[in-house]
């Protein structure tokens, strides 16, 4: 990750710094798993108290099969009606042709976890932070709040360091959107193309 990573999940922290959380829950992937340990450390230390993590496959980012690897310019060359329905027409991405995950796949393994979350932590006062991936944390948040698959793209994307805030307040049955994509703590300017 660049020093300007780090920078921005120090941020993060301190804007952060100020509610107490139960636990930090992340993806096991590269990036999110340091993002997690690394705004858990800052908040240990802002905070001075350890702030437990778990780490959890079911909240990888989307597997997008034989694209998984390549770069960007070179995907959208070689599958572009995929790359246009995964960033601008979910309802009608099929993955098949490129062997990857589904918006529907994503949605059954992210939510049983999201929802076991919410049991394990209940009461009001009891903040959780998720630490995932952009894509994947659209596609999870929007089906949490009842969006149509055709409409997941209408609020934009999440950038990264970037705090959504949901809340439930029967073990996840349903959730209300406090806040969405907010970098307001984020000291530099958001690219529209850091948005997923």
């Amino acid at each position: 990750m660049l020093d300007e990573s780090y920078q921005e999940i120090q941020q993060l922290a301190l804007f952060l710094s100020s509610k107490q959380f139960r636990r930090i829950f992340s993806s096991p992937l590269r990036r999110a798993r340091i993002t997690a340990t690394t705004l858990q450390h800052q908040l240990d230390e802002i905070q001075g108290h350890p702030t437990p993590l778990t780490i959890s496959s079911r909240l990888r980012e989307f597997d997008l099969g034989v694209m998984e690897g390549m770069r960007f310019v070179d995907v959208e060359k070689k599958f572009p009606e995929e790359v246009d329905a995964f960033r601008n027409h979910p309802d009608q991405y099929f993955p098949d042709k490129i062997k990857g995950e589904t918006f529907q796949h994503l949605v059954e393994r992210m939510r049983p976890t999201i929802i076991r979350i919410c049991e394990m932590f209940p009461n009001r006062d009891d903040n959780v932070i998720i630490v995932s991936h952009g894509a994947a944390l659209n596609a999870i948040i929007n089906s949490l709040l009842n969006v149509p698959l055709a409409e997941l793209r209408k609020r934009g994307g999440l950038a990264n360091t970037s705090t959504t805030i949901l809340e439930s307040q029967d073990r996840g049955l349903t959730y209300q959107l406090i806040d969405w994509n907010d970098t307001s703590y984020i000291k530099k300017e958001i690219d529209p193309t850091d948005l997923i």
